[in-house]
């Protein structure tokens, strides 16, 4: 397959602590693409390096495309209106607005508010729009449903899937590991500035161990424990229950998540 982005050795110091210990990372053409990590270990300045908004010491950095960037933290002037920033976004991209876009985005319900007097749901929106006004090759999302409701995360994923549709290459950065299981191709997960892991979620749960997760519910309270074996542990747990004397109420097992999964991997030193 043909990448869109490729990193090699890439490192990044701030004075003398090293952030960045020599990432070697690949992003296919037409993949939608999760970095991962837990606060400090390297996730932002890895992307603001290859979305070249930082300097970055040693290594080689590879694009194929025109980028568009939606950040996790970005500003318009407050007195702007939403139709004015379009406009001017896509005077700057030399583009024609795309009305489609815009329609699912719902931008049109607010294309006459000011900026300073949209919700962040809103603000997301407007971001989203203007990181995909010069219809980009590859595009970056940090957190983009933070902040919007049940309606507007379903609406974007679907935008999602339909920029995907197109070819586009996603790279997407997210808390919300429920929305990365079910947009992402590819997980990378950074540990202490080092890709500890690459590939998909099954891949993921392969390499962790299946994990399993039973919860026994009785009159006095309700029992959970991690297991590897459901046989062995489920019948050492009833067979605990019956001799108190204990009735069994309900009993659940679940499979470990990609959050899990996710957490017993970046913990690893």
């Amino acid at each position: 397959m043909s990448y869109a982005i490729k990193v090699s050795n890439l490192k990044k110091s701030y004075g003398a602590n090293l952030v960045i210990k020599g990432i070697d990372l690949e992003i296919f053409s037409g993949e939608v693409f999760a970095l991962l990590g837990v606060n400090g270990a390297g996730k932002t300045t890895t992307l603001e390096c290859i979305e070249g908004l930082r300097k970055y010491d040693s290594g080689s950095i590879s694009v194929n495309g025109k980028l568009g960037i939606q950040l996790q933290s970005s500003s318009l002037p407050s007195h702007i209106k939403t139709i004015e920033a379009i406009k001017l976004f896509s005077k700057w991209n030399k583009t024609k607005i795309d009305a489609s876009l815009l329609e699912a985005l719902n931008i049109n319900d607010i294309e006459k508010k000011q900026y300073n007097q949209m919700s962040v749901g809103q603000k997301r929106r407007l971001h989203l729009a203007l990181a995909l006004i010069s219809n980009p090759d590859i595009i970056f999302l940090d957190e983009p449903t933070a902040g919007l409701d049940v309606e507007g995360r379903f609406a974007l994923h679907q935008e999602i899937r339909k920029l995907k549709n197109q070819g586009k290459t996603i790279v997407l950065a997210s808390h919300d590991m429920a929305e990365v299981e079910s947009l992402c191709d590819r997980i990378a997960i950074l540990n202490e500035g080092k890709i500890a892991f690459c590939g998909t979620a099954a891949e993921l749960s392969e390499k962790i161990g299946k994990k399993y997760f039973i919860q026994i519910k009785t009159i006095q309270g309700t029992q959970t424990i991690e297991t590897d074996n459901i046989e062995t542990s489920l019948i050492q747990m009833l067979t605990e229950i019956k001799s108190k004397g204990q009735k069994v109420l309900d009993i659940k097992v679940d499979s470990g998540t990609l959050e899990q999964h996710f957490m017993e991997m970046a913990k690893k030193r």
